[in-house]
């Protein structure tokens, strides 16, 4: 029989890519719930699909009979002898069941199984698809604008911006374009839920791989990011071939290529660094715009000290701590940033300048009497003094002033 809903899975085969195969089990499901429910059985039915020809044929086994006792398997032989005269007792005859028998209760029963059966199956088919394409970015119109999320028609599949993966600085517009990077697919109560971020690290990496195609070959490699959306991220990039400067190629001739990424990511700045092994020099790299005079490393506790004159504090730190948490963040250290007085300081107290000058064990009791009567308290204060503030206290020479500095200067 020919069969508008065979005709229709036949388009959807085409529209949605799905297999032949695929329709032509759920079809046989389909009638086969219909036979079950009719004839409370489907042991002696069998059920054939043309989906090219849009043809569906059913067909009933029954055995030839004289008596009938069950119609649903038997058939007399002389009804059986009508279609083929050949036939004889004990023979094998098919009939063919006219679908219109079935009854206009269940046919609209059978249509809403398929229908429900064909949306799973488009279900399983997107959650494939797009948990194949997570990291890759795609575009789409905003339809709908919540205040958790935002719903995108992105081909011709809903995707969600959920809160968290927006730009905080952005403000969006039913039916603006929008490109996002799919970050999550997962089942939810109503199907798949694909989800997208703008916020993600992993977007602004496939932007980068987009415009730079020196880091979509492999030549540069983008060793790191941190990120806080829509206001400030640091980029460390590596170039593998010494010809080529990997800053020099993400930014782009005129400033070409990091403005595209700016103007996508509504004017986020972006510091792009050159990536090192030495920890001494990427820390350095990373706090710019600072310049450090000195980088003290900790390597067992993962702790940095970035000593920075006066002016370059501020630069350091940034707008609320912000330049300094994404250098540790991009680093994988914990950056403490100290003025260079400071510093010294904190060594002073480390090395025991600041100790009274009774706490020295080089030294004899008569000659610490000595410095402490003549305003000596500290071992900072005798080695920061002259030759001559010494040797003017009573039974101290030149030779056993320099011997004085010489045991403080070593002082445990």
């Amino acid at each position: 029989m020919k069969s508008d809903i065979v005709s229709a899975f036949s388009l959807l085969v085409k529209e949605k890519n799905i297999e032949k195969d695929v329709l032509v089990k759920i079809i046989e499901d389909v009638f086969l719930a219909m036979l079950k429910k009719k004839y409370g059985t489907t042991d002696n039915f069998d059920i054939f699909v043309n989906m090219e020809k849009g043809e569906i044929e059913i067909y009933q086994s029954k055995t030839i009979v004289e008596n009938v006792e069950d119609e649903i398997r038997e058939i007399e032989l002389d009804v059986a002898q009508k279609t083929e005269p050949d036939l004889e007792l004990g023979d094998e005859f098919l009939e063919i069941i006219n679908p219109s028998s079935f009854g206009r209760r269940l046919i609209v029963s059978a249509k809403q199984n398929l229908n429900q059966r064909i949306k799973e199956v488009e279900k399983e088919l997107v959650y494939d698809e797009f948990k194949n394409r997570i990291g890759e970015v795609i575009s789409g119109d905003i339809r709908q604008i919540n205040r958790d999320e935002i719903y995108l028609n992105a081909e011709r599949t809903e995707v969600v911006l959920p809160r968290i993966e927006q730009i905080p600085s952005e403000r969006y517009r039913r039916g603006e374009n929008l490109r996002a990077v799919i970050k999550d697919v997962r089942w939810s109560s109503r199907g798949p839920e694909i989800i997208v971020s703008r916020a993600a690290p992993e977007f602004l990496t496939r932007l980068f791989e987009i415009e730079v195609p020196e880091i979509y070959d492999g030549i540069i490699e983008i060793k790191g990011i941190a990120r806080e959306p829509g206001e400030r991220t640091k980029i460390a990039v590596y170039s593998n071939d010494s010809r080529i400067d990997a800053v020099g190629a993400c930014v782009g001739m005129k400033g070409m290529r990091i403005q595209a990424i700016v103007k996508e990511l509504n004017n986020e700045k972006i510091d792009i660094i050159n990536w090192s092994t030495e920890p001494e020099i990427f820390l350095t790299r990373a706090l710019s715009p600072a310049k450090p005079k000195r980088i003290v490393i900790d390597e067992d506790d993962r702790k940095v000290l970035a000593v920075l004159d006066d002016e370059q504090i501020s630069l350091a730190i940034g707008r609320g701590g912000q330049n300094r948490r994404l250098a540790s963040r991009l680093t994988g250290y914990d950056i403490q940033t100290v003025k260079e007085d400071e510093y010294k300081k904190i060594m002073d107290a480390e090395t025991g300048l600041d100790l009274p000058i009774e706490e020295s064990n080089k030294l004899s009791s008569k000659i610490i009497k000595t410095l402490e009567t003549g305003g000596f308290e500290t071992i900072r204060d005798v080695l920061e003094a002259e030759i001559e503030d010494l040797t003017a206290l009573p039974g101290i020479g030149e030779k056993t002033a320099n011997k004085i500095k010489d045991a403080l200067e070593f002082n445990e």
